[in-house]
Parts: structure tokens; C-alpha cells; sequence
């Protein structure tokens, strides 16, 4: 759900920066650009049941292909600069390197389709080759979503970025007079992170085992979530520093749905769904199957690899429970960067990376530095799936990237191989 943290695959299990505890986090950020994450990566635990084993590295597929139906801003057919060769053997890699059983990719030039790309399985029993247009968990890209929400609500005056929680969710936090609304949005509340309770801990001995049995079809309620949260002193004084906090994003659905009298997942498909046709996103409540064409999540065990895809998302909920698909998030990012779903005020201030967190989160956005300019997006984990999305702010190009990360850290060749697909993707063009 988007619990992950900044960095390499030996990032910490509290998020950038900020102060509080520092612990190994098991979950895999696949690069250290991907500033801020994701999510439920804290929670990172396979499925049950051993399934088959995986094709060998070398009958690898990869379906890549430039969309030539893609006109460009000037309606004059598809530009140019994509590499197909490099994204290719790039994506490739990531299955090659062990890292992931499937990897889907897609580069797109103001939403518009440029390359797509699938490599690995989507079923490691029947050897089913993946599909670029399959569907997959994004977790924590699930809160730009949340956030574009929550912004559209303070553009129409319902609700106000230096609103109190206590007044937006009276009684929901200790403290809550003292933390803002932009607080809880850009990970500054200090408020602690529910994934970071012993209940979410994959390090504990049987830990494991036991959610493969049972705790994957726990269901939570957003309540239950913030008491985890709530039974843990804060990390700091609200304002005073930057805790990448998943607690942060429940209440920030609970605060839209006590503003409008619609669930989190009813808002989102009404003010962002459906207005941009993204017919391959889904935000679930207790749903525990990814519908339609998806390639399945892994975990594997010492007794082999167990299937991960089935889930209660409640885990997550608002702060990580989303469904879509790579088309579906170039068309997000694209819409939301190029001001179609914010006036220029909300987009600006979601663009506006803060001083706590070293200038890397805005409101529901991570800032990306790279050799090749800065990106804007998310990065989002949850059992069996790692996202990655990002653009440019100038539209120019828009990378989605789905892995199904098989282990509790990410191959040094795996985050190699994602390096070269960014690179192909943003370096050109």
C-alpha cells in the first residue's frame, strides 16, 4: 500500500528522512531515485500454497511495440527517440535477473502511448506469458489518487489545507488540533506509521507462515488501523520533521468521506475515474482477487514459491489498495501534471516539494532527481507487486512500471536493469 520507503532494496523500514527509529525494512525499493513509497511493502508477505516453478531466465517473452496510433502534441503521428531495442532487453533483464517473475512496463508522451512491454509469466504453474495491458496492485500510488481527491475538495472550499484534524475528524488522533491537513498529506505529521506495529511485522519469527494462513484475509477497518497507529508515541511534533507515515493517508480518506458522505473509493471513481476513462482502475474495499487479465504475485518460500495476488486491500485501504494498469497511470500522471484534474493553486501546491522531507514529497507526489532532468510521481508496494510511476512536468514523457517482486529485497541486477528502462525512457525524446 504504499508503505515502502525511499532508496535501495536496503532501505529502512520508516521513510526518508524525519527522525524516529530507524529498522531494516524487508520490502524491495526497486531504485534509489524512487524517493518515497510505496507501500505495504512493510507488510511484505507471501501468499499460501507452493505453486510450480517459474520458466528459466532464458525462455523469457518480452512484447514490446511502439503504438503507432500515438499522434503527438501536434497530431502529426508518434515521436520519435523511444528505444525498443534498449527498452526491451532492459525489461527483460529485470526477469532475467531474478528480481521479479513478470514485469510490465509502458512509456508514454503526454498519456499517449509511445512503447509497451511485458516480460516473464503471469502464472508460474501454467508458464502463461504476462500482458502489458494486465492489471496489478499499485499500493502507495494509490495516495496520488487519495491526494488529488482531497485537493479538489479544498479547491471547492469543503475542506482547507491548514484545517485541524480534530475539526476535519474530531477525536480520530491524539493531538489532532495541532496537525494539519497538509500535514497528514506531505508525511510531516508525525504521526506513527500502523506498519511499523509488531501486527505488520514480517521480521517476527512465523510471522510468514502465519499471514499465509490467515492474515492476508484479515479484514481492517480504517479505525483499527489508526489504533495501531495511535498506540505508539508520535515520531515528532507536527511540522517539525518528515515520516513517510501510511496512518497519514487512512485518515485522509476517512476525512473525505465524513467531507462528501461517499467512501474514499466512491470519490476517486467519480471525480478521477471516470472523467478520464481509466477503465482498468479499481480502488476495492474487502475485494481480494485482481480482476480481469493479471500476472500473479510471488513469494518464494524454502519450500517453493507461494501465490500472493489474493488479499483483503483493507490493509491498505487509502493508503494503498488500488488496482490499474500501466495505460490506465500514464493517463493519471499525464492528466493530473498537465492541470485537468486541479486548478493551478492545489496543482502547485502538490508540486511543492516540502524542507522536512529534503525537498523529495509534495502532497501525495514524490520529486525525483535524475541525470536526466526531475521526474514527478509515486511509487507504491504491496505483497507480490512493487509500481513505480513518474513523468516529467512537461509531459514529455511518462514511465509505468509493474514488478512482481518475488522476495523480501530487490537483486542488485534487478535494480541495474530498471536503471537502463528509465533511462530508456526518460533520456530520449
Amino acid at each position: 500500500m504504499g508503505m515502502g520507503e525511499h532508496g535501495d532494496g536496503a532501505a529502512d523500514r520508516t521513510g526518508r528522512g524525519g527522525t524516529g527509529r530507524r529498522r531494516r525494512r524487508p520490502g524491495a525499493r526497486l531504485v534509489a531515485l524512487a524517493l518515497a513509497g510505496a507501500g505495504l511493502v512493510g507488510v511484505t508477505a507471501p501468499a499460501a500454497g507452493a505453486l510450480g516453478t517459474a520458466r528459466p531466465a532464458g525462455a523469457v517473452t518480452v512484447t514490446g511495440a511502439q503504438d503507432e496510433a500515438a499522434p503527438d502534441a501536434a497530431g502529426r503521428g508518434p515521436r520519435k527517440g523511444v528505444d525498443t531495442r534498449a527498452l526491451n532487453a532492459a525489461l527483460s533483464g529485470m526477469v532475467d535477473s531474478g528480481g521479479t517473475s513478470a514485469s510490465l512496463a509502458r512509456v508514454g508522451d503526454h498519456g499517449r502511448t509511445l512503447w509497451k512491454g511485458a516480460s516473464g509469466v503471469a502464472d508460474r504453474t501454467t508458464g502463461a506469458p504476462a500482458s502489458p495491458d494486465g492489471r496489478f496492485r499499485i499500493g502507495s500510488v494509490t495516495k496520488t489518487f487519495v491526494a488529488t481527491v482531497a485537493l479538489q475538495l479544498v479547491a471547492e472550499g469543503r475542506i482547507g489545507l491548514e484545517d485541524p484534524v480534530e475539526r476535519l475528524l474530531p477525536g480520530a488522533v491524539p493531538n489532532g488540533a495541532g496537525i494539519t491537513l497538509r500535514q497528514l498529506l506531505g508525511h510531516t505529521s508525525g504521526v506513527f506509521n500502523y506498519t511499523e506495529d509488531t501486527a505488520f511485522d514480517v521480521e517476527q519469527p512465523g510471522y510468514i507462515e502465519r499471514w499465509l494462513e490467515s492474515g492476508r484475509y484479515t479484514r481492517w477497518t480504517p479505525q483499527q488501523l489508526v489504533a495501531l497507529a495511535t498506540a505508539h508515541p508520535p515520531y515528532f511534533a507536527p511540522g517539525q520533521g518528515f515520516h513517510y507515515s501510511n496512518t497519514n493517508y487512512v485518515l485522509v480518506g476517512q476525512i473525505i468521506e465524513r467531507a462528501t458522505g461517499r467512501s474514499w473509493q466512491q470519490e476517486v471513481e467519480r471525480r478521477v475515474i471516470r472523467p478520464l476513462h481509466l477503465t482498468g482502475t479499481f480502488m476495492p474495499d474487502h475485494e481480494t482477487a485482481v480482476p480481469g487479465p493479471h500476472a500473479h504475485g510471488y513469494f518464494d518460500l524454502p519450500t517453493g514459491p507461494a501465490d500472493v495476488t489474493e488479499l483483503d486491500p483493507s490493509m491498505a485501504g487509502s493508503s494503498g489498495a488500488g488496482i490499474s494498469t500501466t495505460a490506465d497511470l500514464n493517463t493519471f500522471v499525464a492528466a493530473l501534471i498537465g492541470g485537468r484534474l486541479l486548478p493551478r493553486p492545489q496543482l502547485a501546491e502538490m508540486m511543492t516539494a516540502s524542507p522536512q522531507s529534503e525537498g523529495r514529497y509534495g502532497l501525495g507526489l514524490e520529486r525525483a532527481t535524475t541525470d536526466c532532468g526531475v521526474l514527478w510521481g509515486h511509487t507504491g508496494g504491496i505483497p507480490g507487486y512493487n509500481t513505480v510511476l513518474y513523468t516529467t512536468a512537461d509531459l514529455r514523457r511518462q514511465l509505468a512500471v509493474s514488478m512482481n517482486a518475488q522476495g523480501l529485497s530487490t537483486p542488485p541486477a534487478t535494480r541495474e536493469a530498471y536503471e537502463k528502462l528509465q533511462s530508456a525512457a526518460t533520456c530520449t525524446g
